[in-house]
């Protein structure tokens, strides 16, 4: 009822490309079938995952969440940014906008911590072979798992919660693609200064931690693939590391970007073709990223799909 009483604002509106009229039926098209893309293609690798046992290890029971979360965050914006490009200017409501920010955050810090622990899953793997089994046993990796998923979820109620706390008094169109934390927050009929010196930091600490983590993680990795007596082993441990750095830099290079700019850095269409960076190229790119790439994945979904096969000639 505070907020009632201070907000005059009980609705927003996302205006998307609406400075591009011209585009909007070409761009609600293409994102259409990305959006469709990204959830078949992480939807086969999480049922792969669950229905092949070979793969029931801590590897890939990270990409298996990893997906989850790609398929999580692309489900929070796709539909609203296609209702959005079919309509010019579409309203939502403030419950709605806070709702659609909290899993923006709240999934993409996951995402954050979840990057992370691959990124030690594989420095695991690769730098102690022999005491892999007891450093990433099924205990500890859903420990990581958990406390990633964790994480997120504090991540989304503490800068959701905020963030709704400023009076909105007008104006209302939000010149974005959906309700993110930098967007919403210009409209604050409020000093925002130190929530912004908070956003500031914490990103540093969601983004930029384990950002450095997984670079000094690939730095060791490096001399150890390096020393590496057999090619074939070392082949393979690049190509499942270029999978993980792959996702990283497409991630936290944009993410970066967005939630670590000043004010004034990038203009709102810059902003938002970066945010769409993250939100709907990453989800669509990590299910190839990983699948071509790895020969365990592809054999196993050839596998199930020759069961399947059979099944149906039967």
């Amino acid at each position: 009822m505070k907020r009632q009483n201070q907000s005059s604002v009980v609705e927003f509106i996302l205006l998307g490309f609406s400075n591009f009229p011209e585009l909007q039926g070409q761009l609600f098209g293409i994102f259409l079938i990305i959006y469709l893309l990204t959830l078949i293609g992480n939807v086969v690798i999480i049922v792969v995952i669950c229905l092949e046992q070979s793969l029931h290890v801590p590897m890939y029971l990270f990409l298996q969440n990893l997906s989850v979360v790609d398929v999580s965050i692309s489900a929070v914006i796709m539909p609203e940014m296609l209702v959005v490009l079919s309509n010019e200017k579409t309203s939502i409501s403030f419950v709605s906008c806070f709702a659609q920010m909290y899993f923006i955050l709240f999934f993409g810090g996951t995402e954050c911590f979840l990057l992370g622990a691959m990124a030690y899953d594989r420095f695991a793997a690769i730098c102690s072979p022999l005491s892999y089994p007891m450093i990433m046993n099924k205990r500890v990796c859903m420990k990581l798992v958990t406390g990633s998923w964790t994480l997120g979820f504090m991540l989304g109620t503490v800068q959701t919660t905020w963030v709704s706390s400023f009076p909105f008094c007008g104006p209302s169109e939000i010149n974005h693609i959906s309700c993110e934390t930098p967007a919403v927050l210009e409209l604050a009929c409020a000093d925002t200064f130190l929530f912004e010196i908070y956003a500031f930091t914490g990103t540093i600490l969601i983004i930029m931690v384990p950002f450095m983590l997984i670079i000094l993680s690939y730095i060791r990795i490096l001399f150890a693939i390096l020393k590496m007596p057999s090619t074939t082993g070392r082949q393979k441990a690049f190509s499942t590391c270029a999978s993980h750095l792959t996702s990283v830099t497409l991630f936290y290079g944009t993410a970066s970007m967005t939630y670590l700019q000043p004010k004034s850095g990038y203009s709102p269409e810059a902003k938002k073709l970066m945010s769409l960076s993250y939100s709907l190229l990453t989800p669509l790119l990590n299910p190839l990223i990983y699948s071509l790439r790895n020969s365990e994945l592809k054999r196993a979904l050839i596998k199930l799909w020759r069961r399947k096969v059979d099944l149906h000639t039967f």
